[in-house]
């Protein structure tokens, strides 16, 4: 490059040799944009604008962005018309300095390595900076910013530098949220279904739902004994289970169906879960192989089962007694070693908050739920939080639940963006047997025959689309739900 239209000798002499910067690195990748125009579309999938340690180069390879993405050419001549007014552009030697960066480009085949050391150089930057705050914050010690604090903002602070290549967030523009809600209609259009979200594994609760979205905190609750954990731990197998991915340009891998799943069982032990889904997909019952009541030809099956199921990415984690801070560090930590898609809370109840609260466990439950929602959004994965109900939906005749059962019920409802609720009618009519021979019990056969092994899932709340139920199939021996046989629809199985 000619002396004097090097923004990196004009604007930031020195700073290369006091932080990790390559302004040769970020001037060969413009110039590789601008002598070649599909440069762009390689790169830009994981490099962006802030990740260039010079405003100059970054005002640059935005306009160039939108240039391209407007369908236009990225030139010395067209950039310079779109950056006429741009502050510091000119100072920087305007039209001569994008002249010199398309003419002097050391080699366009490795304008993919160039990215990759600026982008590698930025997080080195994230975390001088991230390092010097934590320092400085640690060194000043005060009794109301306790040191466990200290170390959730710095873990998260680690994840968002390790998940996006800069440190901190901020606006977006429009443009950038319209370009990710279209990439995520095409992605639906393109599966199988058209889901935009993790498929339940379940056709008509998919339809319902869309999937389940990205950044999304479902609320799945229930009295004892309806099912919730049954539920989940289908979804999540079925999830699993439908695990594909796709190499990206840039080397990683992108999920396209299914999900890797993080599950929080925060009652059961993880070889509880285990025996429950064994006994799902080997069909024998989960008592049975508690207590090894199992002839050959069942653990056989239950043998064929587990293999299949070894092979899933789902991870358990059975810790008790998790704070919402612990099981936050614990998801980011995952996300960060083996991916993430879906994250499984049972049940929220069981979570404790940061204990400095001295307002009762309705304030803690409000920390609670909101930091599950915060978490959806930071992790951008749908989080199905399991929850009790209240005693007081057994006071009712219509034992289905409302919004209003659920504990502590104000903060859950508000922060969830879908709420529901499981429901079997079978559960209860089997507890009300009234004396046989009368009118009442021949009833009471009549509505149970009617009621069968169906469980309702009811939907009491959701941001993308209509309240309502959704019919499913129980079978209580296996714990296992499935689409109803006698449905008129076809597509996803159970």
């Amino acid at each position: 490059m000619a002396d004097g239209a090097n923004p990196g000798s004009s604007i930031h002499q020195g700073t290369e040799e006091k932080l990790p910067v390559s302004l040769d690195a970020e001037q060969a990748i413009l110039g590789a944009v601008l002598f070649d125009n599909e440069i762009f579309y390689r790169i830009s999938l994981f490099l962006k604008a802030e990740h260039f340690f010079d405003p100059v180069h970054q005002i640059i390879f935005e306009a160039s962005g939108d240039l391209i993405n407007s369908g236009r050419l990225a030139s010395p001549v067209t950039i310079d018309t779109y950056l006429a007014k741009a502050q510091g552009y000119l100072d920087a030697g305007g039209k001569t300095y994008l002249e010199q960066l398309a003419a002097n480009v050391p080699s366009t085949a490795g304008a993919s390595d160039y990215a990759r050391i600026v982008f590698d150089l930025s997080v080195c930057r994230g975390l001088m900076s991230i390092g010097s705050e934590m320092f400085d914050r640690a060194k000043v010690a005060t009794l109301d910013d306790h040191p466990g604090q200290q170390l959730q903002d710095a873990e998260q602070a680690l994840y968002k530098l390790a998940e996006t290549g800069k440190y901190g967030g901020g606006f977006k523009t429009f443009r950038s949220a319209i370009t990710e809600a279209i990439e995520l209609a095409n992605a639906a259009v393109k599966r199988d279904g058209g889901l935009a979200g993790v498929s339940t594994g379940l056709r008509d609760f998919d339809r319902m739902l869309g999937g389940l979205h990205p950044s999304d905190l479902i609320i799945l609750a229930g009295r004892p004994s309806m099912g919730k954990t049954s539920l989940a731990t289908n979804v999540a197998v079925n999830a699993a289970k439908a695990y594909k991915t796709e190499k990206q340009p840039d080397g990683t891998l992108k999920t396209v169906d299914g999900a890797i799943v993080g599950f929080f069982s925060l009652e059961m032990s993880a070889e509880q879960l285990a025996t429950r889904i064994i006994s799902e997909f080997a069909e024998v019952p989960s008592e049975k192989i508690r207590r090894g009541e199992v002839d050959q030809e069942q653990f056989d099956k239950i043998y064929h089962a587990a293999r299949e199921l070894e092979k899933l990415p789902l991870y358990i984690d059975d810790t008790g007694g998790l704070s919402i801070a612990q099981l936050a560090a614990r998801a980011r930590r995952l996300k960060r070693q083996h991916g993430l898609d879906l994250l499984v809370v049972d049940y929220l109840q069981l979570l404790t908050g940061s204990g400095r609260r001295n307002d009762g466990r309705v304030q803690e439950i409000t920390e609670i739920s909101q930091g599950l929602k915060a978490l959806a959004k930071e992790l951008e994965v749908p989080i199905v939080a399991l929850s009790q109900l209240s005693r007081q939906v057994e006071s009712r005749d219509d034992k289905r639940p409302q919004l209003a059962d659920l504990r502590e019920s104000g903060s859950i409802e508000q922060d969830a963006d879908v709420v529901l609720f499981v429901f079997r009618e079978k559960y209860y009519l089997s507890r009300a047997e009234p004396r046989e021979g009368t009118e009442e019990h021949a009833k009471w056969m009549s509505r149970l025959d009617e009621v069968g092994d169906t469980a309702e899932v009811i939907i009491g709340k959701q941001r993308h689309g209509p309240i309502g139920k959704v019919d499913l199939h129980f079978e209580e021996k296996f714990t296992k739900f499935s689409d109803l046989a006698n449905d008129m629809y076809t597509g996803y199985g159970g």
